[in-house]
Parts: C-alpha cells; sequence; structure tokens
C-alpha cells in the first residue's frame, strides 16, 4: 500500500515581488505572467506586508426589531503594501517615489508570487495602479552590525489574486514525485479555485 504524501502549508519566506510601469505595452495587455518574466528586478524584498481588504457595513437599525441590527455589505478598502529589502547600491526605491515629489513619477502594476518550496508559484496576488507613499530609509546605530533596510510603502487601488495558480503548483509537485497525495492536493485546490473564478 502507497502512502499518501502531505500536503503541507506553503512557507512564507520564498516569495518574488515584481513592479510594472501601468504606462506600458504589457500593462495594456493584462499580461501577469509576461510582467513577471520581462520586468526589471529591482532587488530581492526581505519582507511584504499589506496583502488584505476590508469591508466596511453598513448597520440598519429596523424599526420594530429592537434586539438586533441588519448589517449590510458596503465599501471594500484595500491595504497599503510594505516591502523592504536591504539596502544596495542603487537607489530604484527612492528614485521611485522621488519621481512623485518633482512630478515626474508614473504609477506601477505589481506582482507578489509565493513559490513552494521547489520554486513553483502557489499563489500570486496582482495589485493594480500603485502609488508610493511613503519610503523610509534604514535606522542608523553605530552600536549595532544589523543591515540597512530601506522600506516602500505602496497604495493601491485593488489587489487580486489570480485563481487556478495553486492547482498548477500542485499537479507539478504530484509530477515531481508527490505521488498520489500531490494530485488529490491538486485536485482539491482545484475545485476551490474553480469555485472562486
Amino acid at each position: 500500500m502507497a502512502l499518501l504524501s502531505r500536503a503541507d502549508p506553503v512557507l512564507n519566506h520564498n516569495f518574488v515581488v515584481s513592479l510594472l510601469d501601468t504606462s506600458s505595452v504589457l500593462a495594456t495587455l493584462g499580461s501577469a505572467a509576461l510582467s513577471a518574466v520581462l520586468d526589471v528586478a529591482v532587488g530581492g524584498f526581505s519582507e511584504c506586508s499589506g496583502i488584505e481588504m476590508t469591508m466596511k457595513t453598513e448597520d440598519y437599525k429596523e424599526g420594530g426589531n429592537n434586539g438586533a441590527v441588519l448589517r449590510f455589505p458596503n465599501r471594500v478598502e484595500w491595504g497599503a503594501l510594505t516591502l523592504k529589502k536591504g539596502l544596495g547600491s542603487g537607489s530604484t526605491l527612492w528614485d521611485w517615489h522621488y519621481g512623485f515629489a518633482v512630478g515626474k513619477g508614473k504609477r506601477r502594476d505589481g506582482l507578489v508570487i509565493l513559490l513552494n518550496d521547489q520554486h513553483v508559484p502557489n499563489n500570486i496576488w496582482f495589485f493594480r495602479r500603485g502609488l508610493p507613499t511613503k519610503y523610509s530609509g534604514p535606522q542608523l546605530n553605530a552600536t549595532q552590525n544589523s543591515v540597512a533596510i530601506e522600506a516602500l510603502e505602496i497604495a493601491h487601488e485593488g489587489i487580486f489574486q489570480l485563481p487556478l495558480v495553486g492547482a498548477a503548483s500542485g499537479i507539478g509537485a504530484a509530477v515531481a514525485g508527490a505521488g498520489i497525495g500531490g494530485a488529490i492536493a491538486a485536485a482539491g485546490s482545484l475545485s476551490g479555485s474553480i469555485g472562486n473564478f
């Protein structure tokens, strides 16, 4: 009897962030895959946070129903993305933010790609019309020897998860030797993705 392999959760340290000028041809075509491959890298990020959305509710106090307040969905608010990386010799993040200070800035779309342990995309989030709202340089301290970190906060007009990516990752794991367990995990993620499509 063959043992089924486990479908462990994906670890959070293996990810890629790609930024794309929204006025480019790739952004016009809406090709997330091409932008991930052809975009110029601005450096590896050590942290990415803010992949979130919050739906506000509108409360309605119905007359004669004093025991409850009815709640209805309202607008969705998107959290700002924060990217952090070690300060290198380039100034790409600074230049992008400073471009808006001097009236020459351009918005960027972007991809956040979470990879599995075989470096296959497991989840891909795409954000639209990113706007750099805050740049933070490194905290300098002569009594420490930690890495100098710069951070950029990006406001955007929506973040979306691309469907069926996890299914492809699960099928890839099955083909790579995960066996029946990988195929079962792939089938489960495929049906879930189709339900959300």
